[in-house]
């Protein structure tokens, strides 16, 4: 076995190593640490949690009651669901984004009325663009 001196935080330890897969090496006579070298059990320190991820702010209220219904990824508008004045409700689906070859459903984040369509088929949109308006 082979003895090393190891440093950790400021703190000397006495540690004896084996080498394994060799030869065996012969039995040796146990010696006695000295006083100095300790022999300290570290315990593992907690890592810190995590920081919760920010809620995603809810659509951006414009005038009284207007709320903006956004896209959530960059992609392409397939298909348009609804038309100006169509009654929704949450869970309705507004459109239909493509993004990266799949097709995304577009939802009513809640009950309301379409005021206004701010995009239109096959157009290409970004995270974030607003796609349409309801109050």
């Amino acid at each position: 076995m082979k003895k090393y001196k190891i440093t950790v935080n400021g703190q000397t330890y006495e540690v004896e190593v084996e080498e394994i897969g060799g030869q065996t090496p012969a039995p040796t006579q146990a010696t006695a640490t000295s006083a100095a070298a300790k022999t300290t059990q570290l315990k593992p320190q907690p890592q810190p949690k995590p920081q919760a991820k920010p809620q995603p702010k809810p659509n951006n209220p414009g005038i009284a009651g207007e709320q903006k219904i956004t896209s959530p990824m960059p992609g392409i508008i397939m298909s348009i669901k609804t038309k100006v004045g169509d009654k929704i409700q949450k869970g309705d689906v507004i459109m239909i984004l493509e993004a990266m070859k799949m097709e995304n459903e577009i939802i009513a984040p809640e009950d309301g009325v379409i005021t206004s369509i701010d995009t239109s088929e096959g157009a290409s949109v970004n995270t974030g663009d607003i796609l349409a308006t309801f109050e």
